[in-house]
């Protein structure tokens, strides 16, 4: 495969052209660089953004964050989903400040060891904070070597794992690890977009394979379907001399420890009259409240 200059063009690229502006960007502090990328984990940059300034605001250490009430964290990551996040955020603050005296360890491996770290997140940390010469590999990465290369093997296979992460090694500048990596996120989130790509304004159009083929639109390639599971809630906003009810989850669940109104779960859409009977049958409002 041919990548020698391709770090180059790039950088060149992020030099000229990239405006792409956010909070963390060139950013040093391994503390903040892992916040910024557990929140941006299955949520969108504008949607993520308050959240980690409000984070940041109230925990401005990690040693703020660890010694902080589940409570108060919980409530600060409510709206985001994914709360197996905020769990494993809680517990690796804690284990750190714990093993490492409250400083973040400095070597990729003992990132990786970190609960909820997998191994773009430990390259980013790596890479932006100490410099070592890990490569990021996250959809945009997969997308951007998929098309510039014209690679068909699927994205979510182990075997196309492993080849976009040798791949991803292989076309890293060794020198620049931060730079090029901070790079291939923007490029592939701006210009080599999953939808209407900058193909034809692109500083790489005269070598990407898969534009001089015309299947830029066909790449990346993946085999599995995301499985989507319906579940029907119907809540109760209950009023009682001016305030308003709410109960905290202590099922093992998504929500756990997060507050919300009084509700039940049916297996299937059922109408007013129907929930009404329900809440009768299985102990009323009451068993709502404390279940």
């Amino acid at each position: 495969m041919k990548y020698k200059g391709f770090s180059k063009k790039l950088q060149i690229w992020d030099l000229k052209f990239n405006d792409r502006a956010m909070p963390w960007k060139n950013e040093k502090d391994p503390y903040k660089i892992w916040l910024s990328e557990i929140i941006l984990q299955q949520t969108r940059v504008e949607q993520g953004l308050a959240y980690y300034e409000n984070f940041i605001k109230h925990f401005p250490t990690i040693k703020h964050l660890a010694a902080a009430s589940e409570k108060k964290v919980f409530k600060l990551w409510e709206g985001l989903g994914y709360y197996s996040r905020c769990k494993n955020l809680i517990f690796t603050a804690k284990e750190i400040v714990d093993l490492y005296n409250g400083i973040f360890p400095n070597t990729y491996h003992d990132i990786l060891n970190l609960k909820g770290i997998g191994p773009y997140t430990a390259a980013a940390i790596a890479s932006f904070a100490f410099y070592q010469p890990y490569a990021v590999v996250d959809g945009n990465v997969f997308r951007v070597l998929s098309r510039y290369f014209e690679i068909s093997i699927p994205i979510d296979t182990t075997e196309g794992k492993k080849l976009f992460t040798d791949l991803a090694n292989m076309v890293l500048d060794k020198n620049n690890p931060a730079g090029h990596n901070q790079a291939m996120m923007d490029f592939g989130a701006t210009v080599c977009k999953p939808v209407n790509p900058l193909c034809k304004t692109c500083v790489f159009k005269k070598s990407c394979k898969a534009f001089l083929q015309n299947r830029v639109e066909m790449l990346p390639v993946k085999n599995k379907k995301t499985i989507v599971k319906k579940r029907q809630f119907y809540f109760f906003v209950i009023e009682s001399k001016g305030k308003i009810v709410l109960r905290e989850r202590h099922e093992k669940d998504i929500w756990q420890h997060l507050h919300e109104f009084p509700v039940i779960e049916t297996q299937k859409q059922e109408d007013i009259d129907a929930i009404i009977k329900i809440v009768q049958k299985t102990g009323g409002l009451m068993k709502m409240l404390y279940c």
